[in-house]
């Protein structure tokens, strides 16, 4: 059976405000908990006004106390912007708060422009073992092994599920060499996904914590009683990727009814790319294309994103989802 998760950048909706923002993602949570995902993760992005899960170890707390059983965490944390002993220290500290739920993804881009990231970290380094180096870095401090001759208090010893996220060939190729699962961001980098996956699995090296290639791939739904409201829901986040491509990033807009029509030919095109990893329709439609994307990629677990507007349409979108993927799990 294939694992079904979700994906969450805690988006602000035009008219809305963060607070609201993070008190719909522990109502989120709390429901995709009872349809039987697996987790729930949320994204470090900064500087931008529609993405509420800045501070992503502090949100991650906030949606672990509102839930009970599913497993919380980054999807990811970008390490370019901490010190290890920082995130140990706070990802220790989740994983005392909340003990076997807490998950940790890695990633090495900064989530952000160059200026944000500077105002960040301050010194930005270019070397590009910097960021393989902060993950053996991280793992020390969590095997408390001394290596590092600091002991991270919390931190030592926390049993944090540790992945590596990326969306080109860099990452799977880290993820392979030191053993640990790998998730693909191809619901808005989809181009090297085949690729990526297969150099993952073909390069693996077994690990204790990692016995075999454990590989996810990200997957947006938009999902509705009809293929023609799953459409206009979609308009929110296809109306997003046009703005961030353009330079004017801001908060999530209300859907609009024959968006697509509406662009020239170069944004849609663009969108086609960007988006390709996307089912979009009533319930039938979307478990068929969730199957064809589980069978050409053979991932081991989706992780979904629905960014929607409303948010009961959104819990009715992933609704769907579930669905779907259990009902693809009884056909197997």
């Amino acid at each position: 059976m294939t694992a079904y998760s979700l994906l969450d950048l805690v988006p602000v909706v035009e008219g809305g405000d963060v607070a609201t923002s993070l008190a719909r993602a522990a109502d989120l949570a709390w429901h995709v908990e009872g349809l039987g995902f697996t987790r729930y993760w949320v994204a470090e992005h900064h500087g931008m006004e529609g993405i509420a899960s800045a501070a992503t170890a502090v949100v991650i707390g906030h949606v672990a106390a509102a839930t009970s059983t599913i497993r919380v965490g980054a999807g990811g944390i970008m390490l370019p912007n901490h010190a290890p002993l920082v995130i140990a220290e706070q990802f220790g500290t989740l994983d005392a708060l909340f003990p076997g739920r807490i998950d940790l993804g890695l990633g090495r881009a900064p989530g952000s422009d160059q200026r944000v990231a500077a105002a960040m970290r301050r010194n930005l380094d270019t070397d590009p073992n910097a960021f393989p180096r902060d993950v053996l870095e991280l793992q020390s401090y969590f095997a408390d092994d001394g290596q590092t001759g600091i002991r991270a208090t919390p931190g030592a010893g926390a049993q944090v599920e540790l992945y590596i996220l990326g969306s080109s060939l860099f990452g799977a190729q880290l993820a392979a060499a030191l053993g640990l699962p790998y998730a693909f961001a191809s619901h808005f980098a989809p181009q090297l996904l085949d690729e990526a996956l297969d150099i993952y699995r073909r390069q693996f090296r077994p690990s204790e914590t990692c016995p075999k290639p454990y590989a996810m791939a990200g997957f947006n739904v938009f999902a509705a009683a009809t293929d023609d409201e799953a459409e206009y829901l979609a308009a929110s986040m296809q109306q997003s990727f046009v703005a961030l491509r353009t330079g004017n990033p801001g908060k999530l807009k209300p859907p609009v009814r024959g968006y697509r029509d509406t662009l020239p030919p170069q944004a849609s095109a663009m969108l086609n790319g960007v988006l390709s990893a996307t089912a979009t329709g009533n319930p039938t439609k979307v478990r068929a294309e969730i199957a064809a994307f589980i069978e050409r990629t053979g991932a081991d677990e989706l992780i979904l994103t629905s960014s929607i507007y409303d948010p009961e349409a959104r819990k009715r979108s992933l609704t769907i989802a579930a669905e779907a993927m259990t009902g693809l799990a009884k056909a197997a």
